[in-house]
Formats: C-alpha cells, sequence, structure tokens
C-alpha cells in the first residue's frame, strides 16, 4: 500500500461544499492516495469573529500538510473583513498563481478551439499589497511596489514551468512604456532570466496589445508571466474566452505551500440546488496531484474528465443542444467521471503525466550583487492646496531659503509650474519638488536635516504638507521619474 499524502480541504461557502464532496468523491474513487485533514474556513468563521476568516486551528493544519485544497469563500460585506485569499496567498509566501486556460471545443462553446495557455501571475506585490491613503478630501493614494526579488521569482518560476511541462515559449505583460520603473523592473528581469534559457523562445508585450491578442489570437500564446494585477484580470478573460471561467482550476503556489481551487466565486444563488459545475475545483485537484508527485491519479481522472465532455455529459452551465446528452447535476456528473476511470477520451489527446518530471517547482529569486551607491538628492512634497492657483504656490515657494531650491510642481504627475500650459490645472493636490539644482547630471546630495529644514519653512508658509518622497539616486542615475511635461 502507498504511503498517503496528508492535505488539508476547506469546502467553503455557497456551492463550495457540493463542488468539493464531488471532487472528493472522483479522487476517492480512483484511489488518489491522499489523507484529507478538514478545517473550517469562510463566512462562518468571519461571523465567529475571526476577521481573516481563517482560525488558529486552520494555520495549524496547513502547517503540517504544507497543500491546501479549498472551495470558493464568501467574504462578508462590511468593514473589517480581509480577503481570505490574500490573506493565506501572503501569509503562506504563495508567490505564484497558475491558471491553464484551455478549450474543450466543440463539446464547450468557444471562438478559439485551439487555445492551449497557461497564465502565471505575480501573486504577492503591486497594487495588491492593499497600501491606500485618503490625502485630501478630493484625493486618493494606492501604493504599487515592486521589489527585483519578486520579479526574479516569479520569471523564473515561468521559465521552469515551461521547461517542465514542454511549453515553447514565455510571453512576458507588462506596462513600461508608462510605469518605465516598476513595470520597468519587471521587464528587465524578465530579459535578464530569459537569457539563462535559450531552449525557451520569450518575448514582451505591452499589457493593453498583448490582453487584446488574448482575447482576439490566443493560440498565439504558450506561457505568459505578468503582475499581479495584470494577471488578476487577463487571466479571467482567458478563461472566459476559452468556454467557461467554471471549468479552470487554479495553483497558488510558495516554495513551501500550495493552495489548489477553482477560479470562480461562491456563486451564492444557485447554492444547494446540485447544479454547479464541480470541473473548476476538479482541475484544481488535478494540479495539486501533480504538484504532490502523483502523476499517476492525475492522469487517471483528466483522462476520465475528458472523456465525460467527450461523451455529452454536461452540467447546465455548458449544456447545448449541439453536443449535450444529458444535463446533469453536480452528483451525476462526477458519477458520470467516476464511471470513465480507465478510460481515454477519443477526440481530446489523451494526458499522460510522467513520474517525477512534473514535481513542485522552488524559485527563490535572490541574485546576490553589489548594492548600488545611493544617495540623497531631493524630495518631493506633497501639499492639500484647495485654494491658491500654481503660480501662487510657486511664489511662496520662492520664498523658501538653504540648500534645496523649489524646482516644479506637479499635478497627478503633471507639470503645473513653472510655465504651465494649461488653462484650468487641477491643483488641489500638489507635489512639490526640492533639489540642489535643475541639472540632473550635477545634483548636489543632502542630508535629512535639510528637509527637516524645508518641512518646518512649509509650516511657516502655512503650506499643509501631506506626504513626502525622498528621491535618491542609485551609482549616480536617478531613482524616480520626471513629470510629464518636464
Amino acid at each position: 500500500m502507498s504511503v498517503k499524502t496528508p492535505i488539508t480541504v476547506a469546502y467553503g461557502d455557497g456551492i463550495g461544499p457540493e463542488i468539493m464532496r464531488a471532487t472528493l468523491s472522483i479522487l476517492e474513487a480512483a484511489n488518489a492516495p491522499i489523507e484529507p485533514e478538514v478545517i473550517e474556513v469562510g463566512e462562518k468563521i468571519y461571523l465567529e469573529g475571526f476577521t481573516s476568516g481563517i482560525p488558529d486551528s486552520a494555520w495549524q493544519s496547513l502547517k503540517r500538510t504544507k497543500v491546501l485544497l479549498k472551495g470558493p469563500i464568501t467574504t462578508p460585506q462590511g468593514s473589517g473583513y480581509k480577503s481570505l485569499n490574500v490573506t493565506l496567498r501572503k501569509t503562506l509566501g504563495l508567490f505564484a498563481n497558475v491558471r491553464p486556460c484551455t478549450s474543450y471545443a466543440p463539446f464547450v462553446a468557444t471562438k478559439h478551439p485551439d487555445m492551449d495557455l497557461v497564465i502565471i501571475r505575480e501573486n504577492e506585490e503591486g497594487t495588491y499589497a492593499g497600501i491606500e491613503h485618503r490625502q485630501t478630501d478630493e484625493v486618493y493614494q494606492c501604493l504599487k511596489l515592486v521589489t527585483r526579488p519578486g520579479c526574479e521569482r516569479i520569471i523564473h518560476y515561468a521559465f521552469e514551468y515551461a521547461r517542465k511541462f514542454n511549453r515553447k515559449k514565455v510571453t512576458c505583460l507588462s506596462k513600461d512604456n508608462i510605469m518605465k520603473m516598476t513595470d520597468g523592473i519587471f521587464h528587465q528581469v524578465f530579459n535578464e532570466i530569459a537569457a539563462e534559457y535559450p531552449d525557451i523562445k520569450n518575448e514582451h508585450m505591452i499589457i493593453d496589445i498583448g490582453t487584446a491578442l488574448v482575447a482576439d489570437q490566443p493560440e498565439r500564446f504558450d506561457v505568459i508571466v505578468t503582475s499581479n494585477l495584470y494577471g488578476d484580470i487577463l487571466s479571467d478573460v482567458a478563461a472566459q474566452i476559452a468556454g467557461s471561467v467554471g471549468l479552470a482550476g487554479s495553483a497558488n503556489v510558495g516554495n513551501h505551500v500550495a493552495m489548489f481551487e477553482a477560479i470562480h466565486g461562491s456563486a451564492p444563488d444557485i447554492a444547494g440546488k446540485n447544479i454547479a459545475n464541480p470541473s473548476g475545483l476538479l482541475n484544481g485537484a488535478i494540479q495539486m496531484l501533480i504538484h504532490i508527485n502523483q502523476p499517476e491519479s492525475a492522469t487517471l481522472i483528466e483522462n476520465a474528465w475528458l472523456k465525460t465532455l467527450e461523451d455529452g455529459i454536461h452540467t447546465a452551465d455548458i449544456y447545448s443542444k449541439e453536443y449535450s446528452k444529458i444535463k446533469a447535476t453536480t452528483d451525476q456528473f462526477a458519477a458520470a467521471v467516476i464511471e470513465r476511470l480507465g478510460q481515454k477520451p477519443a477526440h481530446f489527446k489523451p494526458v499522460s503525466y510522467q513520474q517525477d518530471v512534473r514535481a513542485k517547482i522552488e524559485c527563490y529569486g535572490a541574485k546576490k550583487k553589489t548594492l548600488a551607491k545611493k544617495e540623497l538628492v531631493g524630495v518631493d512634497v506633497f501639499i492639500d492646496n484647495p485654494a491658491m492657483m500654481p503660480n501662487d504656490i510657486g511664489e511662496k515657494l520662492q520664498k523658501i531659503t538653504g540648500k534645496l531650491k523649489p524646482i516644479i510642481i506637479t499635478s497627478r504627475g503633471l507639470k503645473i509650474w513653472p510655465d504651465c500650459m494649461i488653462d484650468a490645472p487641477y491643483a488641489n493636490h500638489c507635489s512639490c519638488r526640492f533639489q540642489t539644482t535643475t541639472d540632473m547630471k550635477a545634483l548636489g546630495q543632502i542630508s535629512h536635516q535639510d528637509i527637516i529644514d524645508l518641512l518646518q519653512q512649509f509650516d511657516a508658509l502655512g503650506l499643509d504638507v501631506i506626504k513626502t518622497e525622498n528621491l535618491y539616486t542609485f551609482d549616480g542615475k536617478p531613482g524616480f521619474s520626471l513629470a510629464q511635461g518636464q
């Protein structure tokens, strides 16, 4: 008898319990060597007072098993409740979100019958850090934080995934024509790591045209790697045009723990009706079996699932008059998959996962490098300005004495002083940049005391400072962007 691998199971909310029971029944019938350990998370736990949606006992289970198969979760409306998915991803270091998006034509309707791509999304950084501030009566801020190690880790993972799964090309999507530093480092690291994989084709696209091409010509893509927000949007687009969001599974992978789920939500409107499609969670479970190195079980179940689709046993969400023979309930669909265990599809190419080849990937993204010489050369001082026009602010700033001089005033990244070319600039929220000189090649180093002295003068002038951002050079190169129009 083979040793069973312990896994943690969370049934979830809404349709979660129904599709989890169906999925586990298939795994059991396939004799998958797993030992489920059930935890309770989600809406009930939130309402018991755990604002994260997960109790301490569940954390202990995850530390033991390091594998979670999770049903969809409902986060109660109202303040104080944090997304459990985000909490799990960040707490457990699940840096890679892996979403295969494959069409199953003609049995599942799609305009893209040859679509077969995988989206690998960075899972911990970017705007999803959730660092937001209200700065004035009208202005709100969300910080986008990107680290070099985070970029290295997810891009390395994408190339390792492509190599292990015999994929031929990795495409990087970013917006570094606009966000030249945050998206720029993502693109730069992609180029560096791509050079280490000469056997795999690589390309970069701007996210907007890349998304348009995924929607129009998905068959031209193989593996896509991108940052958090872009990947979240893109993977839902890709899953939908493949035929149905309800079929797509998702893996959230770290170096030590992994979570597997369907990409769809808890669908409370159909909960308890025994009509939900368990395929998304089942495909997540197949990813889990590969991750824990049980390729035989993964092969057996996926071939049976494909045969079920071919035989026209479809739940209501993918039912069609042309290709469906039975409109199956959740339980009936699971029973149909179980009945076909050991069979192979005829229309679809049978899958065959090989032992050890597709075991988990570990990527740490911590290349050693020489630290750049970092020098403080200026400061951006943000003010809440409900009354003054840009020239009035500039006139006040010119009264400031000391090492630092007013260089430019911007609003939402656009220059509004000096020499403003805009008829009616928005000046209620301004950034006032101070440096020793306007010559970017001759910036003088300053101290924190210089900034303190500057802020004291802002206070004396009656200017409402809401934030400061230090300006640094790294090996003499600016670590900050110029304003639009500067």
